[in-house]
């Protein structure tokens, strides 16, 4: 009988402790991919049992795949625009939420990129330049942008090789099918990639803001462990590992 009585509590416990477990999906935008992964670590720390899931990829794919019905609890996106589009449409269940300004900087594993400027990307030996692609992705629209805004964008756009989101761009370099990129600040400076290559940092003023925000979505407007990360991401914690990887956070002054 004693034995019975523990099966059963035992039983109860696991019982409990799945039905009060929780779990988001959260859908964040490729330059986050460091970042995120520690604040998730981070944050799992005080919330023992509960899951959370992140998807990496262009935050215009993942406007248009929220639209669609994609299951995801929050979006974090590279272009705040995005999810103002998506409150503007019903599609939200929090207001915008600022979260920080990227920085692009050009990147090589195979050339010394700290003494490049935009300027060297026109040399007859560089005949492979990878970017994301403007059309889906911040980070290749504001790489356009810094090009047209130097001249430099007719001289080197039949160099140009386009990656679907900015971690897919670095990688073209990282493996040498392109010679450099222009990639995030906060890539550029991971520890996957910082001891790979150097980097030279674009200034800010060629190019409109990378501001960024999130929101949490229609789909997890009733889960609180989607609102819990979202309180989250305002702590001094998250705030130094945004820090850590080069973002902006909003209100500072991003450096030349």
């Amino acid at each position: 009988m004693n034995r019975l009585k523990l099966v059963l509590v035992v039983c109860f416990c696991l019982f409990s402790l799945s039905a009060h477990s929780e779990k988001i999906t959260v859908a964040a935008a490729s330059d986050l991919k460091f970042a995120m992964d520690e604040i998730i670590t981070a944050f799992k720390k005080a919330h023992t049992g509960d899951e959370v899931d992140v998807v990496f990829g262009s935050s215009g794919n993942f406007h248009t795949q929220i639209q669609q019905g994609a299951p995801y609890d929050l979006f974090f996106s590279a272009d705040i625009n995005f999810p103002r589009e998506l409150v503007k449409g019903g599609f939200a269940a929090s207001e915008v939420k600022p979260y920080a300004v990227g920085r692009i900087v050009l990147w090589s594993a195979s050339l010394d990129a700290t003494k490049m400027t935009l300027a060297s990307l026109t040399a007859p030996n560089i005949t492979r330049i990878a970017i994301a692609n403007p059309k889906h992705a911040p980070y290749g629209k504001r790489a356009e942008e810094a090009l047209r805004a130097s001249g430099l964008w007719e001289k080197v756009q039949a160099k140009l090789v386009y990656g679907e989101n900015i971690v897919q761009t670095a990688q073209f370099v990282q493996t040498g099918n392109a010679q450099v990129g222009i990639i995030a600040l906060s890539l550029a400076g991971s520890p996957e990639l910082a001891p790979k290559g150097g980097y030279w940092l674009i200034p800010d003023n060629l190019h409109k803001p990378l501001e960024q925000g999130f929101i949490i979505t229609k789909h997890g407007e009733n889960n609180s462990l989607a609102k819990h990360f979202a309180d989250y991401m305002d702590s001094s914690p998250a705030r130094a590992l945004m820090t850590k990887y080069g973002f902006v956070l909003p209100g500072k002054v991003a450096g030349k």
